[in-house]
């Protein structure tokens, strides 16, 4: 393996190499030499320019990190690198659809003349063939991922007899078991924070010129989402090359003994022949749910493993103890394998533990990254729970570079955090997690009008709690916002310290899937956010838009189609709200039909202003809280709010599901 060595400017300028930069909507080609400051004023120009567009749902915004880190690695014959600058570039060349998660950036692609790929429309080049992938092929690999999903409740435990056997022999049909070793894994197992663990464990491997490979769960707007390639998301065309290699060969193998595998599976199987068939150097895996059974622990010999913060949660499937979920968890080790874990609870510790010990598997355990060893940057994922994510994250990369053989190459000095790995940490990148979106579509109305999102999946206690942490943080810090994903500044508004002082309110929008307890959830959002004096004046909860029964991609139709929209779910998570709220249960049944059949009923818009001591039941919303018939109802109706009293700032915490985190920023996006 090889590090793949940085350019220096002088090279840059003086090597003929082509420059090619790609976006799905421009190609602009430097066949000769080129100068690297034209380069950096074209891409200043073009992020002035973005911030006198105002696209809708505010897609906006530019990365923390300074432009001196721009760099770019070279492997074998083919070079590219990473300028972190959000999707703006798109909404300011054309308006074709881009994927909300690809905030990290685009890429500058440096290759060779003769191997400058036709990426435009919907061809790619692929070993001398040119495929062509018709508008609704996308749309039809969405279709035959649905039909992988299983038909048992969320929730019940999936059968695993002979599971990790026919995750083998899928590998071996497709010809990828002998080629898993050397893809150098990183293992991540745990309850909550493992995804953001990956995110960064790949954001630092990539500043130290590795060529990197990421797999998470799930995603939120696109299945795309769970594939990066060196910070991006896999573009639509490699996509359908691997999927439909993969899909055809499986099908033409499947038996009755043998089918095709569930959804899950096959994005795992998908996922190694992804990150196999682009020749990365490092494959950072996250664990789908436990560890031991896991679709993922088919990897025999990963490089270095992982396990994140333990909790309960999927204790219909892992067990109702905490020692029963570490045993799941440390089920990834790997006999001799180095594996990393955060501070434990003593009763998943102590069986974490007793597992290294069997295995003979040296394991370490990391404390909290101190903030000043940052060197004035702050961690992109924000929240106090990340330092532990991130100190485990820079013990994985240590030791996998050590491994690999590639420690020599970063660390020049007997620095403890090398600046590659606070690059990697200031600007690795997540969706969904602790994300701010400034909504922009009112910027064409009243200017004055603000509503922000603040979006977290928090979905068991413990993340709960964390997010609750976070989001009362962030709405002190308001007059000042840092925010740490996409946002739109309208140089129009008036200044936040400006002639007069606008209100905050702080609103609730929340759903959670059947499965989990809202009756420890709500509670535990409630009383950390209490604690730190920021209080909900008004609770929505909202049915998600997301079918767990089908694949969607970015692109797919939203149905504004509620007819018998079961609501039973929401007006309970109501019920519990307003016990938490007024310590008794609700007498009044605001609904006897849970089902939407007539013209749904929304609250008034004073409904959001108006003292909670005024008036009582109506319908279908209480003083503190509302049920509300589709979330695209929804965000219509608080925008139609704010625009009517742009003297407030409304400030909403989404959260209880990723599902729902992912259904309003695709809202948002369009």
């Amino acid at each position: 393996m090889r590090v793949r060595e940085p350019f220096t400017q002088s090279q840059i300028i003086y090597n003929e190499l082509p420059l090619v930069f790609h976006s799905p909507n421009f190609e602009f080609r430097f066949i000769h030499a080129f100068s690297f400051s034209f380069l950096l004023s074209l891409v200043d120009m073009l992020m002035i320019a973005s911030f006198s567009m105002y696209p809708k749902c505010g897609m906006i915004g530019v990365s923390h990190s300074n432009r001196r880190h721009f760099k770019s690695t070279i492997k074998e014959k083919w070079m590219s690198t990473q300028f972190h600058v959000y999707n703006s570039f798109d909404n300011v060349i054309g308006s074709a659809y881009t994927n909300i998660n690809n905030v990290v950036g685009r890429r500058f692609v440096y290759k060779a003349s003769s191997e400058v790929l036709s990426e435009r429309g919907k061809n790619v080049v692929t070993n001398g063939q040119l495929q062509n992938f018709s508008s609704s092929s996308y749309e039809a690999a969405m279709e035959k991922l649905s039909s992988l999903i299983t038909r048992q409740r969320r929730g019940e435990k999936p059968p695993v007899a002979n599971k990790l056997e026919k995750m083998s022999m899928y590998l071996k049909i497709l010809g990828l078991e002998e080629d898993m070793n050397r893809l150098n894994i990183i293992h991540v197992a745990g309850t909550k924070g493992k995804g953001s663990t990956c995110i960064f464990c790949e954001a630092i491997l990539r500043e130290c010129g590795i060529r990197t490979g990421v797999f998470t769960s799930p995603h939120l707007i696109d299945v795309r989402e769970r594939f990066r390639i060196d910070g991006i998301d896999i573009s639509e065309d490699k996509f359908l090359e691997y999927f439909w290699d993969c899909w055809n060969k499986l099908e033409e193998k499947a038996t009755e003994q043998l089918p095709m595998p569930p959804l899950f599976q096959f994005l795992t199987i998908l996922s190694f022949k992804i990150f196999i068939s682009e020749q990365v150097d490092a494959a950072v895996i996250e664990v789908g749910l436990g560890g031991t059974d896991d679709s993922t622990n088919v990897i025999k010999e990963p490089t270095v493993c992982g396990i994140t913060s333990l909790g309960m949660d999927h204790t219909e499937i892992l067990g109702d103890t905490l020692g029963q979920i570490a045993s799941h968890k440390a089920g990834i080790f790997k006999p001799k394998v180095p594996a990393f874990t955060v501070p434990q609870l003593p009763e998943a510790m102590d069986v974490i533990l007793e597992r290294a010990k069997e295995l003979m598997v040296p394991l370490e355990v990391t404390e909290p990254l101190d903030c000043k060893q940052l060197k004035g940057l702050k961690l992109r994922l924000s929240g106090d729970h990340q330092f532990y994510n991130a100190a485990l994250a820079v013990s994985l990369s240590r030791c996998w570079l050590q491994r690999t053989g590639n420690w020599e190459n970063v660390c020049q000095n007997d620095s403890k955090l090398p600046d590659e790995f606070i690059r990697g940490l200031s600007t690795a990148n997540f969706s969904g997690r602790a994300q701010i979106v400034r909504d922009s579509s009112l910027l064409s109305g009243n200017c004055d009008a603000e509503l922000i999102f603040y979006l977290d999946g928090a979905h068991s206690p413990e993340s709960m709690e964390a997010c609750a942490k976070w989001f009362s943080n962030a709405v002190k810090g308001c007059k000042n916002p840092s925010h740490s994903s996409i946002s739109v500044v309208n140089a129009g508004e008036s200044s936040e310290n400006g002639p007069f002082e606008k209100s905050c309110r702080q609103i609730l929008l929340f759903n959670c899937l059947d499965v989990r307890n809202p009756a420890i959830l709500l509670p535990r959002l409630v009383n950390t956010c209490a604690s730190s004096g920021t209080h909900f004046s008004r609770a929505l909860f909202v049915p998600s838009m997301s079918k767990y029964t089908k694949v969607t991609s970015g692109a797919s139709v939203i149905s504004s189609d509620i007819s018998g929209i079961d609501l039973s779910w929401q007006f309970n998570l109501q019920t519990i709200w307003e016990k938490i709220m007024h310590g008794k249960e609700m007498t009044t049944l605001v609904e006897k039909d849970f089902k939407i059949e007539s013209k749904p009923m929304l609250p008034p818009h004073e409904f959001l202003y108006d003292n909670a001591s005024n008036g009582g039941a109506s319908h279908n919303y209480f003083p503190c809280s509302a049920v509300m018939p589709s979330l695209p109802l929804t965000i219509k109706w608080l925008r139609d709010c704010v625009e009517e009293h742009p003297s407030t700032r409304l400030q909403v915490l989404v959260t209880g599901s990723l599902h729902l985190v992912g259904d309003v920023l695709k809202l948002l996006k369009r």
